[in-house]
């Protein structure tokens, strides 16, 4: 689980990334999960977006991709998702503590 300040590290991060995966009107399907989850190991934060011609709500679908590929919904901002996964390979992303002074 990630906190309000990794989250908000996190966010920064991922501004400048342009969306690798889109979602359309077919939803989310096994084949686009396996793709996001090989893609989320090697960039450890990705964007996905969601097309106009996709009825299902945005937040549900980023809540449905991060549990089925086991990472961390950082953000949906309209129609764009942002998920985090540390990378257990190649680690590039260091994390501010959780521990507060």
């Amino acid at each position: 689980m990630l906190t309000g300040k990794q989250k908000r590290y996190l966010r920064s991060l991922a501004h400048h990334l342009t969306p690798i995966f889109q979602v359309g009107k077919g939803g989310t399907n096994d084949h686009l999960i396996r793709h996001i989850e090989e893609s989320i190991e090697s960039r450890e934060l990705i964007k996905i977006s969601v097309l106009n011609n996709c009825l299902d709500d945005p937040k549900e679908i980023g809540a449905e991709i991060a549990a089925a590929a086991g990472a961390e919904l950082v953000q949906v901002i309209g129609k764009t998702i942002v998920l985090y996964k540390e990378s257990k390979d190649n680690k590039q992303i260091e994390l501010p503590s959780a521990a507060r002074k």
